[in-house]
């Protein structure tokens, strides 16, 4: 005789929904070439790394350009990446709340420091600039918002891969190989392992004669790297501010923006009771 209950049916397992959207996906496509190609391209060059007809192509880079994606070199033979994305990037809330939570500090940084300073995060095989600030001095160098620099010729690039999980440290290494077509270079673990044991990096400019940047990381509640603040010095005759203050300093700013995003910093160590005076362990 059948029970008056009925037996619980078991859940079937959600299947992962995939519905084809050729037009998007061929816009997406199009925008990670384009990513990756920062010198450009023409329709031509685009159809074939895609292997599509020219006439799909170029409607597709038109209504692109039309949004504001792309834009075409004055000889108009090119198209190329424009900021839109980078915008879009900033808008994001993570993203445009770090920049919100680390600009007053970095403005007060470069008022102590009398320096500039920049705040940039990993986008692929590069560093992207998401803030910066400029010295209250009538001298300094100035870093343009929204550049990118090759992930392997920036301090702040090595001060977030040292403070990465091992695996995404790999990853974004990887990234950058696939980008740039070159091998990791030999000296980059030993090079990585030193900016952890410090905790920030300084060296020479990469790029400019006489500027030696100095880079601490930005971190999140799980301790890994999000972003990197940096101050590129610049050495004046009557500065009195050198490397040491500017380290003490951008390792305060960082520790705030850190916090700010959820970091979990050191608690500072307990005082000693005054000579005299019992605790409780004491009683």
């Amino acid at each position: 005789m059948r029970s008056g209950t009925s037996r619980p049916v078991a859940a079937k397992p959600l299947e992962k929904r995939y519905y084809p959207t050729p037009a998007l996906e061929k816009g997406l496509d199009i925008l990670e070439l384009f990513a990756s190609t920062p010198e450009g391209m023409t329709v031509s060059e685009v159809a074939r790394r895609l292997n599509r007809t020219m006439s799909e192509i170029f409607r597709m880079l038109l209504c692109l350009e039309h949004r504001g994606y792309l834009a075409q070199s004055a000889n108009r033979e090119r198209y190329h990446l424009t900021l839109r994305l980078f915008r879009l990037g900033q808008e994001h809330p993570p993203t445009k709340r770090m920049v919100t939570e680390a600009l007053p500090i970095m403005h007060k940084l470069a008022q102590e420091t009398r320096q500039s300073c920049h705040l940039g995060v990993l986008d692929g095989g590069h560093v992207v600039i998401l803030a910066q600030v400029d010295s209250p001095e009538s001298t300094g160098l100035y870093v343009k918002v929204g550049s990118k620099v090759d992930l392997m010729h920036a301090a702040t690039g090595h001060v977030v891969l040292a403070h990465l999980a091992p695996d995404a440290c790999e990853r974004a290494i990887m990234e950058w190989s696939a980008e740039t077509d070159k091998k990791k270079p030999a000296d980059l673990d030993e090079h990585l392992a030193k900016i952890r044991a410090r905790g920030h990096e300084k060296r020479a400019s990469y790029e400019i004669s006489g500027v030696i940047n100095i880079s601490f990381p930005v971190l999140n509640s799980q301790g890994n790297a999000i972003a990197g603040l940096t101050v590129p010095y610049v050495k004046r005759i009557e500065d009195t501010i050198g490397p040491a203050e500017i380290i003490d300093a951008l390792s305060r700013a960082s520790r705030e923006i850190s916090e700010a995003m959820g970091a979990l910093t050191e608690p500072s160590p307990t005082p000693p009771p005054p000579p005299g005076k019992r605790t409780s362990k004491d009683k």
